[in-house]
């Protein structure tokens, strides 16, 4: 298992955020190679994020940028200890009413709003025609064996660590930001072992049945990754969901809109409950 996660609910408190803006920090992690570059992600990107000089003014900024500062701290830990291992990212930091999402590799964020499942990011994968040309213009290439990779060997284009493969694996993060109104009901962030298996129009069909029939012990990320492995899945799976609503209101909602007709594919504030 070379998958690691972090939750800070309360990240102001980490970092001795005084002002009256709340904010959360969400982060998935998937090392392959070892698990060196996962731990050291997972330890140290948020710190990043929150030691950032413009984590007030323009948190966005300090989210992507620290994702190449921590991909620069590792690859210094990797030549002096001879490391090889990467991983992939995708991290959410919520700032008051605005959502910011940053990511390398094939990790995913979604957002559910009003029953709906929205398309926040696009992963980066080597088949990717803007990814495979950067590949190219570098001098490596892409190749398929048994899926596309890069130089024969990682199926992600972007990732943190990878020190032999750069720079055809690029530490540079994509980044995006969104407005929240209050009609979110709730984030999804997993790893490629999950959205490989599951899509997202299922997640919402999923997440409705555990709020309707909650199995014993279960939450509602715990379904998911049973979910996945039913449907096939083998590679690592970690899934975390961060509810932006309570979940019996979101469920009142669903049931109450069940009663209209609803396209399932469709893909378009503090406390956080996960």
């Amino acid at each position: 298992m070379e998958d690691r996660h972090v939750l800070l609910p309360e990240f102001n408190q980490l970092f001795g955020l005084s002002d009256d803006v709340d904010r959360a920090y969400f982060a998935v992690f998937d090392g392959h190679g070892g698990v060196d570059a996962a731990n050291y992600s997972a330890t140290h990107l948020h710190v990043n994020v929150g030691l950032h000089e413009e984590i007030v003014k323009n948190p966005a900024e300090a989210l992507k940028c620290s994702f190449q500062k921590t991909d620069e701290m590792f690859l210094f830990k990797a030549k002096r200890e001879k490391l090889r291992s990467g991983t992939t990212g995708v991290s959410a930091l919520i700032v008051g009413n605005k959502l910011h999402i940053a990511w390398l590799g094939d990790s995913q964020v979604m957002l559910v709003q009003q029953g709906k499942a929205v398309t926040l990011m696009e992963p980066h994968k080597p088949e990717r025609e803007d990814e495979k040309a950067r590949i190219e213009t570098l001098g490596g290439c892409v190749t398929y064996m048994d899926c596309w990779r890069v130089n024969g060997t990682l199926a992600v284009s972007r990732a943190i660590g990878d020190i032999c493969q750069k720079p055809y694996i690029s530490g540079d993060a994509d980044g995006d930001s969104f407005e929240l109104t209050g009609s979110e009901d709730y984030l999804l962030l997993a790893c490629d072992g999950f959205f490989d298996a599951i899509k997202p129009h299922e997640v919402v069909d999923l997440v409705l049945d555990h709020l309707i029939r909650p199995k014993e012990g279960l939450n509602a990320a715990e379904r998911l990754v049973a979910a996945a492995k039913e449907n096939g899945s083998s590679d690592n799976i970690t899934v975390l969901v961060v509810f932006l609503r309570d979940p019996q209101d979101i469920l009142a909602d669903c049931l109450r809109d069940s009663k209209s007709p609803r396209a399932d594919d469709d893909a378009q504030s503090s406390p956080f409950n996960f």
